[in-house]
């Protein structure tokens, strides 16, 4: 092999070589900034897609209802304490803060944190999620005598094709 065909091929094999270093570093950084969506159900039995419970220690999000009759405050912090469901188990979250407006029992939420034991999060975040037809009360009273039609509920048009 000749000098300029073995230079060049020592320019491209470290080349090839430093950008997957530089992939490899990249997917290290991205994973320890992921936090994987799981909902009540799958952190407790491990069912979903992956089948792969959370681990203690591991930072993630859960999704579901509140329970009804599980929010429980410190009445001298702002610590609070309540239970989220989906279909099945429930997953207590503990949680210093304030929570949000749309927060309530029965309400659907996303709490961000870390797991603390196989049932218990420790939340940094608690995300209230909200009715896509929610309307301000002030709108409401408002916009009295116009009728609503939600797009979603069959009875919006007539057998011809024509409103109702």
């Amino acid at each position: 092999m000749n000098p300029r065909r073995k230079k060049r091929l020592t320019w491209t094999l470290g080349l090839i070589a430093g950008v997957a270093v530089a992939f490899s570093v990249i997917l290290y950084a991205l994973s320890q900034n992921i936090d994987l969506f799981y909902t009540p159900s799958e952190v407790i039995e491990g069912k979903g897609k992956d089948a792969v419970k959370p681990e203690v220690g591991q930072r993630l999000r859960i999704g579901g209802m509140v329970v009804e009759d599980s929010v429980r405050r410190n009445p001298e912090t702002l610590e609070v304490e309540f239970r989220v469901t989906d279909i099945g188990p429930e997953v207590k979250i503990l949680y210093t803060g304030i929570l949000p407006d749309l927060f309530r029992e029965g309400q659907g939420i996303v709490a961000q944190g870390v797991m603390i034991e196989p049932t218990v999060m420790q939340a940094t975040e608690v995300l209230a999620k909200h009715d896509e037809e929610y309307m301000p009360p002030e709108l409401a009273e408002q916009m009295k005598g116009i009728k609503h039609v939600n797009p979603n509920t069959s009875g919006a048009y007539d057998e011809q094709g024509g409103d109702q």
